[in-house]
């Protein structure tokens, strides 16, 4: 499986990814965006860990976003359970070097495209920390909609924060 982006691609991602993952995840500023299921700092060890959960898992989908040969970031798609089953969360991340040049916005549509496309759902959601706000204009370039926002219901680097929830449905 492979989704063209342009300059770009997204594909599963394969043990060969590890040491580009460990080089552009290792960064407080992209760890300091995401749950702390994501260790900082991050090794390639880390990453093959990673990869090989992903590899096993049948309740997700994760793509390497593949930029000049490189895997720069990953976006995952986690298909929720019971009366959830037709909703996926959406995760993302890119390494700090590719932040603001539009990659992230152009690699969410994409998969969402074929999210919407391949799989039987009817919404995708996701849930940004209060001070990322270019997590949040990827989202709305994106056509996602803010939901709300759940005041100081996380605990991020010894501070509650807010967590701002974004959706898309299908239809939209």
């Amino acid at each position: 499986m492979k989704i063209d982006c342009g300059e770009f691609f997204l594909r599963p991602l394969e043990i060969e990814d590890a040491g580009d993952l460990a080089k552009n995840a290792n960064n407080r500023n992209v760890w300091i965006n995401l749950r702390d299921v994501f260790p900082h700092p991050y090794s390639k060890n880390d990453a093959m860990n990673f990869i090989e959960f992903v590899q096993a898992a049948d309740t997700m989908l994760v793509l390497g976003i593949i930029y000049k040969n490189e895997c720069i970031g990953v976006l995952g798609a986690h298909f929720q359970p019971d009366v959830y089953q037709h909703s996926v969360e959406l995760g993302f991340w890119i390494g700090e070097t590719y932040w603001g040049k539009g990659i992230m916005t152009k690699a969410c549509r994409e998969f969402m495209k074929y999210l919407f496309g391949k799989k039987d759902i009817n919404r995708i959601y996701s849930s940004v920390f209060e001070w990322n706000k270019s997590s949040m204009r990827v989202l709305e370039k994106c056509g996602f909609k803010k939901e709300g926002i759940l005041r100081k219901a996380v605990l991020k680097d010894g501070n509650f924060i807010d967590e701002h929830r974004y959706s898309k449905l299908k239809n939209e």
